[in-house]
């Protein structure tokens, strides 16, 4: 029999081993899809004017920051400016109707809460408080006028005359902290989303440009582990004579 060299087994066994990087196709993923701008609130219009947030997140309405006299009297001024405007689906008379019951049945308690909250600002500037209080309550009446809101604020006003219906005097500065807030959330509820359109469509373009990625296939080199070797006999090694 012929000799074999037995450091050769190893050098045969060998080949093939090492893996070699070899390109491939790859299908790119998709770029991602942007989520849709919010729509602009019903009501707006583009480039109209809101209020700016407040420290705490919140919007400017009249009726924050009062004292429990001015509640319920910016609570009556709201339900005057309801009984003006709310015309819609047949709510006119009711809300009228409402209206000057509620003045005629509470009008002691409106009239000492009125003059207790005129009292509040001719301590601030005696000289001056007329005009500075005309100029506030004039400022309610337009903002609760305003028609962006005001589906949602004439129905908030309609529910509160029916539920002012059966209110004892002695609940009724209670009654208007609770649902000035109410009065004023349509407003507040459309400057948010208002705010969220125009801040979505402004930053829209810049989202897409920033997220474009190439479509198609991409030659990449990857690393593919060479087939597993045979470690049978190679019979051009071993064979008999």
């Amino acid at each position: 029999m012929r000799r074999v060299s037995a450091f050769l087994l190893p050098a045969v066994l060998a080949v093939g081993c090492t893996p070699k990087p070899v390109a491939v196709a790859v299908e790119a993923p998709p770029p991602p899809v942007a989520p849709p701008a919010p729509a602009m609130p019903a009501g707006g219009v583009p480039g109209m004017v809101i209020p700016a947030r407040t420290l705490d997140g919140g919007w400017p309405t009249p009726g924050r920051a009062l004292s429990a006299d001015g509640t319920v009297w910016h609570l009556r001024a709201a339900l005057n400016v309801a009984a003006l405007v709310c015309r819609e689906g047949g709510q006119g008379e009711a809300v009228v109707g409402a209206y000057n019951a509620m003045l005629t049945g509470r009008k002691a308690a409106l009239g000492a809460a009125e003059q207790r909250y005129a009292a509040e600002w001719r301590a601030l500037d005696p000289a001056e408080w007329q005009d500075r209080y005309d100029d506030a309550m004039t400022r309610a009446y337009n903002f609760y006028g305003q028609s962006f809101a005001r589906p949602g604020f004439c129905a908030a006003a309609a529910q509160t005359l029916t539920d002012m219906a059966v209110l004892p005097d002695e609940q009724l500065s209670a009654f208007a902290a609770e649902r000035l807030p109410t009065l004023d959330r349509p407003f507040a509820d459309f400057f948010t989303a208002y705010a969220a359109w125009r801040d979505g469509a402004t930053a829209q373009p810049a989202t897409a440009v920033a997220r474009v990625v190439p479509a198609g296939p991409v030659q990449v080199s990857v690393a593919v582990p060479a087939a597993k070797p045979w470690l049978g006999i190679d019979p051009a090694v071993y064979r008999m004579p």
